[in-house]
């Protein structure tokens, strides 16, 4: 039965009696009917005349309701667009507001969203446009998005959607496509004469989202889609040939095997999705995606730049060819000048430089690169989230444990590699006699078949090394053998476990695994399990939904245990739960009430992992790419989330994991510069692979370093803290001297202003960690929130130029706190006049004392310089500073 039949079948029964019609009230149909009756969807392709005919209805019925409303007419949107103005509505009737989308509903016409997005010049032919029933179904920054894609179209470039996962760029592609092809939600039936036949378009992802990509075009368009992926290849391929295909959908595997073949074909578009994972040029995959022949080269990617800022060419070169210059020159004239510009020291022209690189970098970006956050475009729809990093104290028997593993062999080596050889050789250690380690725990398995070493020794024990280290600062079970491996892999950890448990073997349970349900579970031994027991139980008193977040499988295991010990309902999804299964375990877990703790691994991927019901996430270890953990937190932080997310990144103190953190920071920062072009304060000395300043980061002997007896990372952030304080008291008194005419000797200046920031580096200066009573009894030695260290659009002054983040108009708004400052001031009124000159005496001595401290001299003899005549002006002297390396 067709919508029009049916809609005639609900109509009053008509009777000739007069008497009956006019002793009987006419008959109301509600529009709200039992949707039991229905027995299939309205089809798309009548959007347009639905709502038209809906305004007639309208005319004659009382207020329609938006539920109503959608329940007869499905407008069949995304999941996504759903979520979006499922929130809208609630966030409407919360404020007492009607929704304006439903006035939009009760005032139907067929202008606005619901005619086609001409993107199209005017006057220009044929006429491109993304079809009404498309469009009617897009967000304003999605449509934003298609006009972005089709303007790199129309002038034969590639480009880069680098919108936030989540924010539809699946569906944006989908709509330019249908512009450009000419498709809708409908099969058009109609010839049109003198229309060119297209190419193909190839679409490379993951193979976990193929399923995705063919569910969203059938949703959207009426496009032939194919899949080029398993054992119906040469079907596939038969279709192309007799051109049959409109879209063919291959994953990165199968690209990467059969690109060859792929690559022969001449397609009008080709979209790579997630393409960050292009970003290693060496890699077959990027050399088969470069004989991709057509210029017309899309990446989608909420990630586009991960490690470094040469990834970002990478990925560049590989849709835009040639559009940021040569390798060699991107790395001169960009990628060094924004490390070194980034350096905690850098002189100041190295900055001048960064900052005129980084500008010029993001205007070349810009035109090939769209890049929206949800902050930008759906936050005024999202509660927030707090991003919380925690270091937690590791166990006594686990610094133990880490001191021991420091002092093998294996790792002496590593970090005594640059120091003169024992046996009198002007050598060095690493050239010589101790290139190789046969005393060792680690070296002699890895060199089992090879007595003699291999090309890369001593360097190839340093990821075996590092895994080791990570495993402790986890957990102490993690370094045991594990029953998977082959038995000569389960004795050489034995023996390792064996000789860095040393006498304390009996308390961690032996050095085989631990069958013990209890041992396993139990939280002593391990820093973070104690922190996480306690946060757990507070968490689920209150009704919250945990995240619990690992890269390892063997640490899902274990809180796993935990979690069964506990007594608390849980789900949990890895890389072994088979791909039919895990929309289920989701759904179940958003649904559930009794469901409290989704035990997830951090690299499980793909779509459908949409856990809005969770509002605590928690990641155990952290990963060093901080895209990882980004995106874990962004399972939860998605549409639909309905209560504030709170983040707890677990750190282990003292340990390895502190300088993954830092370095997650590092990048970050250089992403937000290199990407967004904003400013970020210089915390490190490090420049990523420059060995000449590797500083606290970078180099072997960072990673191996004992941080058992510091505050690694607080000590960080704290000096760099007052050293700002410092620089930017220092400047504001220059400014001051500067309006009164006096002027100093720059070298004496500059003198003045290390001898305070090495004054700030003094033990004795330092700020003791005074923790807070339930941090400590929770085993937190310190913790911060993420967006105050990774400052964004924040920085220290540059000297000489304002710093792009800061607010110099005057005109500008005071903050609340100034706000009741000033209220106050009105309130109690202007404070005598004694106080004022006391308070103006203060200043002027401050600044006194401070002048004395920059020209180095007593302030009694500047006191009499000053009473006596003013200064000549003399030229400023130039500060003598290096050059920048390479550009």
């Amino acid at each position: 039965m067709s919508f029009n039949a049916f809609k005639e079948a609900l109509r009053p029964c008509k009777t000739n009696s007069s008497s009956s019609s006019s002793s009987s009230s006419q008959i109301q149909i509600p529009l709200e009917f039992d949707s039991s009756i229905v027995s299939r969807k309205p089809p798309k392709s009548s959007l347009t005349r639905q709502l038209l005919r809906l305004q007639e209805d309208t005319a004659s019925r009382p207020q329609i309701q938006l539920k109503s409303l959608r329940r007869e007419f499905n407008l069949n949107s995304s999941s996504e667009n759903d979520d979006i103005c499922r929130a809208e509505e609630e966030k409407g009737k919360e404020s007492g507001q009607e929704d304006p989308k439903l006035e939009s509903f009760r005032h139907l016409d067929h202008a606005g969203h619901y005619e086609p997005l001409v993107l199209s010049l005017p006057g220009e032919i044929p006429v491109v446009q993304v079809p009404a029933s498309v469009n009617s179904r897009l967000l304003e920054h999605q449509r934003e998005g298609v006009k972005f894609l089709y303007n790199l179209y129309r002038n034969s470039h590639g480009g880069i959607l680098g919108d936030d996962m989540g924010l539809g760029k699946t569906i944006q592609t989908i709509a330019f496509l249908a512009a450009v092809f000419g498709k809708g939600s409908e099969p058009d039936l109609t010839p049109q004469k003198g229309k060119l036949k297209k190419g193909p378009v190839l679409i490379i992802c993951p193979s976990s989202v193929i399923l995705n990509w063919e569910s969203e075009f059938s949703k959207w368009s009426t496009f032939s889609v194919s899949v080029y992926h398993g054992p119906n290849r040469d079907l596939i391929m038969d279709k192309l040939e007799a051109n049959d295909v409109e879209i063919l959908i291959t994953s990165f595997d199968t690209y990467r095997i059969q690109g060859s073949i792929l690559s022969d074909i001449q397609w009008e578009i080709v979209v790579i999705d997630e393409a960050h994972r292009l970003k290693n040029e060496k890699s077959k995959l990027y050399i088969e995606c470069l004989k991709i022949r057509t210029l017309k080269r899309y990446g989608l990617t909420g990630t586009i730049m991960q490690n470094k800022i040469m990834e970002l060419f990478n990925l560049f070169d590989l849709v835009v060819p040639g559009k940021l210059g040569t390798r060699e020159h991107f790395r001169e004239f960009y990628d060094e000048p924004l490390k070194h510009g980034q350096r905690s020291s850098a002189p100041q022209r190295f900055i001048q430089v960064a900052n005129e690189r980084k500008e010029h970098l993001l205007l070349v970006l810009r035109k090939y690169m769209l890049r929206r956050t949800k902050e930008e475009t759906i936050g005024h729809l999202m509660m927030g989230k707090e991003d919380n990093v925690v270091f937690c104290a590791m166990s006594e028997l686990q610094k133990r444990v880490y001191l021991r593993v420091l002092q093998l062999p294996d790792i002496q080596c590593l970090v005594n590699k640059d120091l003169p050889c024992s046996c009198g050789s002007p050598l060095k250690q690493v050239e010589c006699c101790k290139r190789t380690v046969p005393n060792g725990l680690v070296w002699p398995y890895l060199h089992r078949e090879n007595p003699e070493g291999c090309d890369s020794c001593p360097f190839c024990l340093v990821l075996p090394c590092l895994v080791k280290l990570q495993q402790i600062s986890n957990h102490l079970e993690l370094i045991k053998p594990n029953p998977k491996d082959d038995r000569e892999k389960q004795s050489k950890d034995a023996e390792f476990a064996a000789a860095v448990f040393d006498i304390d073997s009996e308390l961690v349970g032996g050095t085989s695994q631990n069958d013990s349900f209890v041992g396993v579970s139990d939280v002593r031994h391990c820093g973070k399990m104690r922190a996480l027991e306690r946060l757990m139980h507070s968490w689920i008193s209150i009704g919250d939904k945990i995240l619990l977040f690992s890269y390892s499988v063997r640490m899902l295991d274990i809180l796993e245990k935990f979690i069964i010990r506990k007594g608390y309902s849980f789900s949990r999804l890895d890389g072994s739960t088979p791909a039919s299964q895990r929309q289920s375990l989701v759904d179940d877990f958003n649904s559930s009430p009794s469901k409290q703790v989704f035990l997830i691994s951090t690299r499980a991927g793909g779509l459908g992992l949409n856990l809005v019901s969770a509002n605590r996430v928690v990641i155990f270890d952290p990963n060093w790419n901080p895209a990882q953990d980004l995106q874990a937190q962004d399972r939860s932080f998605r549409f639909g989330q309905k209560r504030h997310v709170t983040v707890f990144r677990l750190l282990a103190a003292g340990s390895l994991e502190e300088l993954v953190y830092m370095r997650q920071v590092y990048k970050q920062q250089l992403s937000n510069i290199a990407v967004a072009g904003k400013v970020e304060k210089r915390y490190f000395e490090g420049v990523q692979d420059c060995k000449k300043f590797q500083g606290e980061l970078f180099g072997i002997c960072n990673l191996f370093r004992d941080l058992s007896d510091k505050l690694f990372t607080s000590e960080i952030l704290e000096f760099h803290e007052k050293e700002e304080k410092e620089y930017n008291h220092i400047r504001n008194a220059e400014l001051d001297l500067t309006e009164l005419g006096i002027d100093f000797d720059p070298q004496k200046k500059t003198a003045a202003r290390k001898s305070v920031i090495y004054a700030s580096n003094d033990p004795k200066d330092k700020r003791k960690t005074r923790l807070n009573p339930v941090l400590e009894d929770l085993g937190v030695v310190y913790s911060h929130r993420n967006e105050d260290i990774v400052n964004f659009g924040s920085g220290i002054q540059v000297e000489g130029k304002p710093s792009m983040g800061l607010k110099e108009d005057v005109n500008q708004p005071c903050s609340p706190a100034e706000e009741r400052k000033e209220s106050d001031a009105d309130e109690v009124g202007v404070k005598e006049t004694s106080e004022v000159s006391d308070s103006s005496k203060r200043r002027k001595s401050d600044h006194c004392s401070l002048l004395a401290l920059l020209m180095g001299m007593e302030e009694v003899e500047l006191n009499k310089l000053l009473l006596s005549d003013p200064p000549e002006c003399q030229e400023p002297l130039q500060e003598n500073e290096d050059q920048i390396p390479n550009g």
